[in-house]
């Protein structure tokens, strides 16, 4: 199996670079993600798991994506660290999707939670997927 990890140049300076920090900020991308969905999904059946600050930990945990897709791009274009076109592709999918997530919201009022907690389940999975590719 081929990770990001194997992708590493040799000689690429290791302790905190923005290499390290762009794979260590993809764990917080992949927990937020499952944190914020599993308690969406929980939320829509359990009207008592709702709290306003729900909302407040979903755009953390959509805007780590948008940190995340930030290191890539400055990653590749400043420091010359070439990466698969899958990891990029899924780096833009996460991307575009919380775009989608956020203007269906409206449209389907009744089961906005049960579209952010499978829509961030699914944002956790693009990530591991651009974790392992």
């Amino acid at each position: 199996m081929f990770s990001c990890l194997d992708a590493v140049p040799t000689n690429y300076p290791r302790g905190v670079s923005l290499y390290s920090l762009h794979t260590g900020w993809a764990w917080v991308v992949v927990f937020s993600n499952a944190i914020v969905g599993v308690w969406f999904l929980v939320s829509h059946r359990q009207v008592s798991w709702r709290r306003p600050k729900m909302w407040w930990v979903a755009h953390f945990a959509q805007g780590t994506i948008a940190i995340q897709v930030v290191f890539g791009v400055i990653l590749q274009q400043n420091e010359g660290f070439e990466t698969t076109q899958i990891h990029q592709f899924y780096g833009f999918v996460a991307f575009a999707s919380v775009g989608i997530l956020y203007s269906y919201r409206q449209q389907i009022k009744q089961w906005e939670y049960q579209l952010y907690g499978l829509g961030h389940l699914f944002l956790m999975g693009l990530a591991l997927r651009a974790f392992f590719n």
